[in-house]
């Protein structure tokens, strides 16, 4: 079953997560080299299922693709896949997906005392505010970036 689209938007689209399936993909525990090749990788026996290893609330957890760049600077860009698990509680400095007055957006959380901020990763993004008049719910919490390159 593919995953099913849950909010099309500028900003993110959010997706379901399919966690009924299992894929075990070959896994090099010890690490890969970046430098010479290791004979270790012609003797490959371990598996990792990335539903496993990725998800840790199946019935918590979405994707959102990216668009934009507000986030480039935390290594986050256009196109990335975000792994999104509802079931955390927001931290002061962690990534959200926030739905924010009608429009999803994903930030980091930044609170003080007396305020609440959505900042940005880029500096051509300006920081939101969160105002009274607002209507915010921190909708979940990022634990995983995949990236194509």
């Amino acid at each position: 079953m593919a995953p099913l689209i849950l909010h099309t938007g500028n900003i993110l689209d959010i997706y379901s997560a399919n966690t009924e399936t299992e894929l075990e993909l070959p896994f090099v525990e010890e690490g890969i080299s970046a430098g010479f090749p290791s004979p270790a990788l012609d003797f490959i026996d371990l598996t990792i299922d990335l539903n496993k290893h990725l998800i840790k609330h199946p019935s918590a957890t979405f994707y959102g693709r990216v668009k934009g760049q507000s986030l480039k600077n935390a290594g986050i860009n256009d196109g990335d896949l975000l792994i999104i698990d509802k079931s955390l509680e927001p931290i002061n400095g962690k990534i959200a997906v926030c739905y924010i007055d009608g429009e999803f957006t994903a930030k980091r959380i930044k609170k003080s005392k007396e305020e609440l901020w959505l900042m940005p990763e880029n500096d051509d993004y300006p920081p939101i505010k969160i105002e009274e008049e607002n209507d915010l719910i921190i909708w979940g919490i990022v634990t995983h970036v995949i990236k194509s390159f």
